[in-house]
């Protein structure tokens, strides 16, 4: 008797973390947001800082037409680190847009930037 219950209580165990696992696994996301380039001028690179001191290049393949909006996802390597960020838009003719402040974390984010 008390074999079977060690065992029962050994299964239910096992099952909660098996659920507990399942749903962390499920419960990761990616951190997306959308760019509106609101400007005349292509978007040819975004700039990206924690601080809003020193910007790194936020990879945007060959840029965001005129008028356009991309779907971005952010690295997973700031998983763990802060949601507010400074994005700076570097468009054709060199320009950069003020730093725009945004939380990534933020579903359905959208940063638009004008020249």
């Amino acid at each position: 008797m008390m074999k079977k219950n060690l065992s029962r209580i050994a299964l239910g165990i096992i099952t909660v973390a098996l659920t507990v696992s399942v749903l962390h696994a499920t419960s990761k996301f990616d951190y997306r947001f959308k760019v509106h380039n609101k400007s005349n001028s292509k978007i040819t690179k975004l700039l990206a800082s924690p601080d809003g001191k020193k910007y790194a290049i936020f990879d945007i393949g060959k840029g965001i037409a005129a008028g356009a909006t991309m779907e971005l996802v952010w690295d997973k390597s700031t998983d763990n680190g802060n949601c507010e960020w400074h994005l700076k838009a570097v468009f054709a003719d060199g320009s950069e847009s003020d730093p725009a402040k945004f939380d990534f974390c933020e579903k359905d984010l959208v940063v638009e930037f004008t020249e």
